[in-house]
């Protein structure tokens, strides 16, 4: 599968975890009085000395087998996310593999439910890549591409909201109040249905015995999508529903589903989008990777002399192309609306920066989404000398968000991500001027990316992660544009702005290295990205009457839909 390897960044990433030593802790000198004190630890539970016992031991074959011991003992006790740290530290490489192989058959039959990560080191290498400075002594780094992710939920569920006249709401509302409580949480579900109010008591009520939160808790029961989103006001729930399976980890530590290898929805970023749309939140969130001012202002300079120099020496080619990314320098990453630790910064900028790969024929994952290059060289488009500043964007896309009479039952339908493009212009200062116009190459790249979209997410897993962060959001803006929480009384208690649960956190990027390609055309013509980001009057749309309309013929689906009886700190079920 294509997947190009990526580190969060930039920078290198410390961990300095503070903790008092114990005497489980100190060095042992031979490896018979290391396998022996470790033996103990683990017996006793003690997992974090044990890893620094096995950390001990210079030589790679026996520091390898310890390790392999202690991630054992981490997976007996249902500990995945602990025991692929263990695993990762391994130094062999046949036996850290094996031990990856194990760690991933297990938590497959295991259903998913493992215990949550004990440390915030878990959590990170959970979800992001090495090296690390606790594992290898050093730090990650990385380069991004500039342009922006814009996400803009609140807007489109104002526009798109229709009348859905079939009935099959309520005909599926009938359905989904069957649960099949005898199967597995592995097993694949073609609606399965998560309670959000009964998962936010689970979790508080762990959270406040000290109890971690379970890894079914954190993979929202083997969701993949959502496709419905239903409010029962009398039983105070809030529900979403949609396919879901058990689910695998990947080389990257990401979670998939085990048959369709599809990414699964996260708690933690349910619990983010919710607080950006609350009260307290922005209603909006997205990044931008912008080049400085003075760095454009430079790269004009240098093209425009290179210009008036004549067509360019191929011999001097390679050096050209390197001098324009030195000219151009470093660019700001900016994060709005989410918090820039966040696991959905972390996505939307990863699926933001391999875009821009692909439009400068950097990376090449499906053929159906040629690069700008290759289009431009068909088309011949480019006429004149001046600098092209290409501008790409993805948003979200839906054919429709269909609603019940009463606004208790609604359907998402197609969901999928929109590529949008622009050109500009540099100015003399530097300064990328919006033109309002995409010439007809940018449009057929543009276009080419949301066609080919699906296929894309298929073959690159982190497009496909976009999008379930762009759902999520599309359920947190339905609860805050519709009033879901306030129907019911809910607070949303330790998934509300400064609640109990935390997400996990990620390392910031502030700054980028510019990644340049270039084509030249007719000896004279260049091409350069800078960087997107578009303002949307929100409050303008969702206050338009005119988009939002009743149904009528829906009416009573929420009665007819009520949640069955669950044992008790049950939060999901399969339809029947």
């Amino acid at each position: 599968m294509f997947r190009p390897s990526s580190v969060w960044g930039p920078g290198v990433l410390l961990l300095l975890i503070s903790a008092s030593v114990t005497a489980a802790e100190l060095s042992v000198e031979t490896p018979e009085g290391r396998l022996d004190l470790l033996k103990q630890q683990i017996a006793a539970g003690e997992m974090g000395p044990a890893l620094a016992t096995a950390r001990q031991a210079s030589d790679v074959a026996e520091r390898s087998a310890l390790l392999e011991m202690v991630a054992d003992a981490q997976m007996n006790t249902g500990d995945f996310g602990a025991a692929l740290g263990a695993a990762r530290s391994i130094p062999d490489a046949e036996v850290r593999d094996r031990t990856q192989r194990q760690r991933a058959e297990l938590q497959s039959l295991n259903g998913g439910n493992g215990a949550q990560f004990q440390q915030l080191i878990d959590l990170i290498q959970e979800n992001t890549e090495g090296p690390w400075q606790d594992i290898d002594g050093i730090g990650g780094t990385t380069t991004w591409e500039p342009n922006g992710v814009r996400v803009d939920p609140l807007g489109l569920l104002a526009r798109l909201s229709a009348r859905e006249q079939t009935g099959r709401l309520e005909a599926l509302g009938v359905r989904s109040r069957q649960a099949d409580l005898q199967k597995d949480m592995a097993q694949p579900s073609e609606l399965r249905m998560v309670s959000l109010t009964r998962l936010e008591r689970a979790v508080s009520e762990r959270l406040a015995s000290g109890q971690p939160v379970v890894e079914s808790m954190l993979r929202l029961a083997g969701l993949t999508e959502v496709h419905y989103v239903f409010v029962y006001p009398d039983a105070g729930e809030v529900v979403i529903a949609g396919p879901a399976e058990g689910w695998k980890y990947t080389a990257n530590g990401d979670t998939v589903g085990t048959e369709s290898e599809h990414p699964t929805l996260q708690l933690d970023d349910l619990v983010t989008v919710l607080r950006t749309f609350s009260p307290e939140g922005e209603s909006v969130f997205g990044c931008s990777i912008n080049p400085r001012q003075d760095g454009l202002k430079d790269l004009k300079q240098f093209v425009e002399t290179s210009q008036s120099n004549g067509p360019l020496d191929s011999r001097r080619t390679n050096r050209w192309v390197k001098t324009l990314g030195e000219k151009l320098g470093r660019q700001d990453i900016e994060i709005y609306g989410v918090p820039a630790d966040s696991r959905a910064a972390r996505v939307i900028v990863e699926a933001d920066y391999r875009m821009k790969l692909i439009g400068i024929g950097k990376l090449e994952p499906v053929a159906s989404i040629p690069n700008y290059f290759d289009l431009l060289a068909q088309t011949n488009d480019q006429e004149t000398g001046a600098i092209d500043a290409l501008r790409w964007w993805l948003t979200m896309k839906y054919e429709q968000v269909l609603h019940s009479d009463d606004h208790n039952a609604f359907e998402i339908r197609g969901s999928s991500v929109l590529c949008q493009s622009e050109n500009q212009f540099l100015n003399e200062q530097g300064e990328h001027v919006p033109t309002g116009k995409s010439e007809p190459t940018n449009r057929l790249f543009a276009s080419n990316f949301t066609q080919h979209y699906d296929e894309l997410a298929a073959v690159d897993p982190i497009f496909a992660d976009m999008q379930n962060v762009f759902d999520l959001a599309l359920v947190a803006a339905l609860i805050r544009h519709e009033g879901l929480d306030n129907r019911i009384d809910w607070d949303r208690g330790a998934f509300a702005s400064g609640g109990q649960y935390q997400p996990a956190h990620y390392a910031t990027p502030l700054e980028c290295d510019s990644v340049v390609n270039h084509r030249v055309y007719n000896g004279k013509d260049v091409v350069v990205q800078v960087a997107g980001g578009v303002q949307v009057d929100l409050m303008a749309i969702v206050t338009d009457e005119t988009l939002n309309q009743p149904s009528p013929r829906l009416s009573g689906v929420a009665a007819q839909s009520k949640a069955p009886e669950l044992p008790a700190g049950r939060w999901w079920w399969d339809a029947r």
